[in-house]
């Protein structure tokens, strides 16, 4: 999934980066307040993990804008006696938060947390017409049985199944699985749309000609 990390230390951001990488999330990192929220406009992410302080518009600004027009998930970065501006971020409309210094394995647990809430799940397994996605150990099983996936068949599967009875448009599923600065051809997303049938079941993703694609629940 797609996610903003917001942090303007150079060591930490790309520690930060590299651990998300890692766990899977395609992330886009920025170091200036004013530049996160112009990116928070003009991209659908599915969840921001935000710096409290930040050059350009703090952290509290950036949220106070945000939650203008969008719900999407916020996880703040605070430090250690920042207990003010923890309830602050709270009270405008931050799903959660981290305390630094903070283990990697921390801050990924709860990136979990808020985005199985803001699509109404209490588990991390998503379960349909016997597919099972679970989100935390990044893994798919077929009628009880494990299904090797590619990192890009896992996360257009994700993609759709967090969204099951709902059409997702081509553009959509490449905005949330690929980067800025990410190449990739025309038609990745038919290919990939294509091994996962192969995979799971001709019938599992619906193709609705120049509209989208769509699992039924």
């Amino acid at each position: 999934m797609r996610i903003l990390l917001v942090e303007d230390d150079q060591m930490l951001g790309e520690a930060l980066l590299a651990g998300l990488g890692q766990a899977g999330y395609l992330t886009d990192w920025l170091q200036d307040g004013l530049e996160a929220l112009e990116a928070c406009y003009a991209n659908a992410y599915e969840a921001i993990i935000l710096d409290i302080n930040l050059p350009g518009m703090s952290g509290l600004e950036v949220l106070r804008a945000l939650r203008r027009r969008s719900d999407a998930p916020v996880i703040i970065m605070t430090a250690r006696d920042g207990v003010a501006d923890r309830i602050e971020g709270l009270d405008l409309g931050a799903d959660d938060y981290v305390v630094k210094p903070f283990e990697l394995g921390e801050l990924l647990a709860r990136l979990r947390a808020v985005q199985r809430r803001s699509h109404g799940r209490a588990q991390s397994v998503i379960a349909l017409r016997g597919i099972e996605l679970d989100t935390a150990a990044r893994a798919v099983r077929k009628n009880g049985e494990w299904v090797r996936m590619r990192a890009r068949e896992y996360q257009i599967l994700e993609v759709l199944m967090q969204r099951a009875g709902r059409v997702v448009s081509k553009s959509d599923i490449e905005s949330q699985v690929y980067g800025w600065d990410d190449d990739f051809e025309s038609n990745t997303v038919e290919a990939t749309i294509y091994a996962l049938r192969k995979k799971l079941g001709k019938d599992l993703i619906e193709t609705l000609r120049g509209i989208g694609y769509v699992i039924n629940a």
